[in-house]
C-alpha cells in the first residue's frame, strides 16, 4: 500500500511551508507568514471550498487569544480555537464550537497543526482543552499517533484523562478528477466523494465504526457500504495510490414497506444506550414523532428526516443470507443483534441531532432536569427488553422478506 502519489510541499527562501499542491496540481493549502508569525492559512476542503485561519483575530475568556476560522469568500466567523504558535508549536488547542464547521474542516485544521509542528521537528504535543471528547480523539487519530507513558488497551480513556500525548503524523489529500477528496498515511485511510465519507475502521489499534467503509481487495481500495462484515454495494474502486479505476452509486427500486413497532422501539433503545443520558427523553420524543419504513436506499443503511427514519431494505436481504447460512440458532440470534446495532448507528446521529435541538428549545427547568438525569437499572432493564424483542422480529421479518 502506498500514499497518494505526487503531493509538493511548496517552502519560501527560509524553508518555511507556504502550500501544498496534490498529484493533479490542484492545491490543498496556502500559507503567508509575516515576519515570524504565521499571517494567514487556508486549507482545501473535501467539498472542494477553502477554510481561513485567521491568527489571534478574536478572545475567548476560558483561554484567551484565538485563531478565527471562516469560510473563504465569507468573513464571518464559524468558530475560533485557542491561539496557537505557528512558528513553534507546543500544543494541540481546544475548538470552541466544533458543530459548527463543515464536514471534514476539524480535520484539515489538525492536519495543518500536525504538519507544520513535524516541519518543526515536534513530538509529544499535550492537549490541555477542556474537551477530551470521543470525537475529538478521532480526529486527531487521523493526523497524530498517540503515545503514553505505559501500555494501554483503552487510549480513549487515557485521552479524557490527560495521559495521553501526540507526535505528528500528517496525512496527504489529493482531489482525483472525478470529484474524489482522497486522504493517505501509508496507504488510502479515508475518503469523501458525492457527499458520503469513506473511512478505515482501524486507525492505531483503535476500531472505529464505519458504515461506508475503505477495504482492500484483489489489489485495489475499495469504497463501500458495509453491513454484517462485507459489502453491500461498492460505490468506488482506486489504485493503491489514489487514480479512480470505477465509480458507481447503485440504483435500487421497489416498495416502501412499514417497520414493525418492536423493531422501531429496539433501535431507539440501542441508540438511547449510546448516547449521553441528558438526551435519552428527548430522543425518545424525536422518534415518536417518525414514520419508520422499509425503504430500497441506495447508498445508505439509513435515511433520517423530521418526520421519517426509512431503513435499508438491502439490510434484510443481506441478513437473510446471512440467516440462511448460519450454523446455529445462537449465530442468528447475534446477527439480528449485529443488523440491529448497525442500523442504530446508521441512525443514530441524525436522530441526536434532531433531540440536541429539541432539548435546547425547552425551557430552562426542562433543561436542567435532562441534566441531572442518569441511567437508572430499571431503564437499564427496559432497554434490554426492547432490544430483545426488537431483535426476534428483525429476523422474522428478515425471514420472510
Amino acid at each position: 500500500m502506498g500514499d497518494v502519489g505526487g503531493a509538493e510541499i511548496l517552502r519560501d527562501a527560509r524553508g518555511r511551508r507556504i502550500g501544498e499542491r496534490d498529484r493533479w496540481g490542484g492545491h490543498v493549502a496556502r500559507l503567508t507568514w509575516a515576519d515570524d508569525a504565521l499571517g494567514e492559512a487556508a486549507v482545501r476542503l473535501p467539498d472542494g471550498a477553502w477554510l481561513v485561519v485567521r491568527p489571534r483575530a478574536t478572545h475567548d475568556a476560558r483561554w484567551g487569544l484565538s485563531d478565527v476560522l471562516h469560510r473563504e469568500g465569507d468573513a464571518r466567523p464559524l468558530t475560533h480555537f485557542a491561539a496557537v504558535d505557528w512558528a513553534a508549536i507546543d500544543a494541540i488547542p481546544p475548538l470552541a464550537e466544533p458543530a459548527r464547521l463543515p464536514a471534514g474542516a476539524g480535520t484539515a485544521v489538525l492536519n495543518l497543526i500536525a504538519a507544520l509542528a513535524a516541519d518543526q521537528g515536534r513530538t509529544g504535543l499535550p492537549y490541555l482543552g477542556p474537551y477530551p471528547t470521543e470525537q475529538l480523539f478521532a480526529a486527531l487519530l487521523e493526523a497524530f499517533r498517540w503515545e503514553g507513558d505505559a501500555p494501554t488497551d483503552d487510549p480513549l480513556a487515557a485521552f479524557m484523562a490527560g495521559g495521553l500525548t501526540w507526535t505528528p503524523a500528517p496525512f496527504s489529500r489529493a482531489f482525483t478528477p472525478e470529484g474524489a477528496c482522497v486522504q493517505s498515511r501509508g496507504r488510502i485511510e479515508k475518503l469523501a466523494w458525492r457527499g458520503r465519507t469513506y473511512t478505515r475502521t482501524d486507525w492505531q489499534g483503535v476500531e472505529r465504526h464505519a458504515a461506508h467503509r475503505v477495504h482492500d481487495a484483489d489489489g485495489r481500495v475499495h469504497c463501500a457500504l458495509w453491513a454484517l462484515g462485507s459489502a453491500l454495494e461498492t460505490h468506488l474502486v482506486l489504485t493503491t495510490d489514489g487514480a479512480v479505476v470505477s465509480a458507481d452509486t447503485p440504483e435500487r427500486t421497489g416498495a416502501t414497506e412499514p417497520v414493525g413497532s418492536e423493531i422501531a422501539t429496539g433501535l431507539v433503545a440501542v441508540v438511547v444506550a449510546s448516547s449521553a443520558p441528558p438526551l435519552a427523553n428527548a430522543i425518545r420524543a424525536v422518534a415518536a414523532d417518525l414514520t419508520f419504513a422499509w425503504e430500497p436506499l441506495a447508498g445508505e443503511l439509513a435515511d433520517v428526516s423530521e418526520t421519517r427514519a426509512h431503513l435499508a431494505q438491502a439490510m434484510l436481504v443481506a441478513l437473510r443470507a446471512r440467516l440462511a447460512a448460519a450454523g446455529s440458532r445462537v449465530e442468528q440470534v447475534r446477527l439480528g443483534f449485529a443488523a440491529l446495532a448497525e442500523l442504530a448507528a446508521a441512525a443514530g446521529d441524525a436522530l441526536r441531532r434532531q433531540a440536541q435541538l429539541r432539548l435546547a428549545a425547552e425551557a430552562a427547568p426542562v433543561q436542567a432536569q435532562a441534566m441531572g438525569a442518569g441511567r437508572s437499572p430499571g431503564d437499564a432493564a427496559a432497554s434490554a427488553r426492547d432490544i430483545g424483542r426488537a431483535v426476534e422480529t428483525l429476523l422474522e421479518t428478515a425471514a420472510v422478506s
